[in-house]
């Protein structure tokens, strides 16, 4: 990759950030609709997940894998018709235009986009394909010999510390240098204070309780998306 320097690279969380809701629980609330899964036994430990998330009590490896491993058994191509469907359905609906419009006047004024989540890549590609992002990272699924998805996580998740691990990683193979960027980082969670530290302009995004007193406390901007569209 040919970059400016030095360069602007603009980072951007998915869930609750740009889009209106949790992929994860999206998906597995799909799910549930179509069957897939029963909702009698799996919504209780859903709802649950989701509070421990928003808490920050959950071990990134728990909360990773309890959601990769609804992809269990089933191929990629298997897959793929309800992923397509989940996108239409349960995502698209939820990207609103001010996250679009957030993106796009980024990525119009030169600035390298990349969207980092800690969902898994196999839930999020067509989401960035549709805000507009060439490059993603994201928690990576094991898949077997045949092809078939595990249900367990391989590498670094992409989730607290995890994210800016994975963020110079990424950097690297790309030969860029994390001095040689200014660093921005738009987020709603407490999760992604490790990555909002670490970067030069970091922006908090309908924030939670805890992100949000953060923010007041260290001067930090806060955004909520509806705002752009007013």
């Amino acid at each position: 990759m040919t970059v400016p320097r030095p360069l602007r690279l603009t980072l951007f969380d998915l869930d609750h950030t740009l889009l209106d809701g949790d992929s994860d629980v999206l998906w597995c609330e799909f799910l549930m609709r179509e069957g897939v899964l029963d909702r009698a036994e799996f919504e209780p430990r859903n709802q649950r997940m989701a509070r421990e998330y928003q808490a920050g009590t959950v071990s990134a490896q728990d909360f990773c894998e309890f959601y990769v491993a609804t992809l269990g058994g089933r191929t990629r191509a298997e897959w793929e018709p309800l992923r397509r469907r989940f996108m239409d359905e349960a995502i698209a609906p939820r990207l609103g235009a001010a996250a679009h419009e957030l993106v796009a006047r980024h990525a119009a004024a030169g600035d390298l986009v990349l969207l980092t989540t800690a969902t898994n890549r196999f839930l999020t590609e067509l989401t960035a394909v549709h805000l507009g992002f060439a490059h993603l990272i994201a928690t990576e699924c094991e898949l077997d010999d045949a092809g078939r998805f595990t249900g367990r996580v391989t590498g670094t998740l992409n989730m607290r510390e995890g994210k800016v691990t994975r963020l110079r990683d990424w950097l690297a193979r790309q030969r860029i240098e994390w001095h040689e960027c200014e660093t921005m980082f738009y987020s709603d969670s407490t999760n992604d204070l490790p990555l909002l530290r670490a970067v030069r302009k970091p922006v908090a995004v309908n924030p939670d309780m805890r992100l949000a007193a953060e923010a007041a406390e260290l001067g930090w901007p806060v955004l909520h998306l509806r705002d752009l569209a007013s």
